[in-house]
């Protein structure tokens, strides 16, 4: 199995990342990534920004990786005034246009908000959010009313270790994991 880092945003687009702040004088953009590898949100040849409660379609002229970041030059945003009109934004993606993957391939949002059930059968609650630690990605999953308690518990992603099934047709995964734990 394998996960892509994309948080949903709500039922038609996706998060991939923000524009943060201007870079240097003629209108190019720093963005922070959500995607998996980081570079890969270059392959969208178009984002959606959301400035307030407008979303807006705009073209990438250029993209790069620079230093520990990537930096973008968008359609239309030539000086350091218009990048910062933009800068703290949202990037989008409609999830329509998102690549299909295999049936062991899931992207983090698809697994946002899924009951997670024990193999015993028991309720630990729903996943709330995925991170990156480095070894391993991690699922914050959150008891709620239907659960065997309200704890969080941090449960490692990985597959046919700890995550033993996924159905996104159910929206529910089974996990190798003790309640106690």
């Amino acid at each position: 199995m394998t996960r892509f880092e994309i948080s949903q945003t709500d039922d038609t687009h996706v998060v991939l990342g923000k524009l943060t702040s201007p870079y240097g004088v003629k209108g190019w953009l720093k963005v922070y990534s959500y995607t998996s590898p980081m570079d890969s949100i270059l392959e969208y040849p178009e984002w959606w920004v959301r400035q307030g409660e407008t979303l807006k379609r705009i073209s990438i002229v250029q993209g790069r990786r620079q230093g520990k970041g990537i930096v973008v030059q968008l359609e239309g945003v030539d000086d350091r005034s218009a990048a910062e009109a933009l800068a703290q934004t949202d990037i989008l993606m409609p999830k329509e246009a998102l690549p299909e993957l295999s049936d062991d391939e899931y992207y983090w949002h698809e697994l946002e908000g899924m009951a997670v059930f024990t193999q015993a059968g028991e309720r630990l609650g729903r996943v709330s959010y995925l991170f990156e630690t480095g070894a391993n990605d991690v699922m914050v999953v959150r008891g709620d009313s239907d659960s065997i308690d309200k704890r969080e518990r941090l449960l490692p992603f990985l597959p046919d270790d700890v995550i033993i099934e996924i159905s996104s047709q159910e929206g529910r995964m089974v996990v190798d994991w003790d309640p106690e734990f």
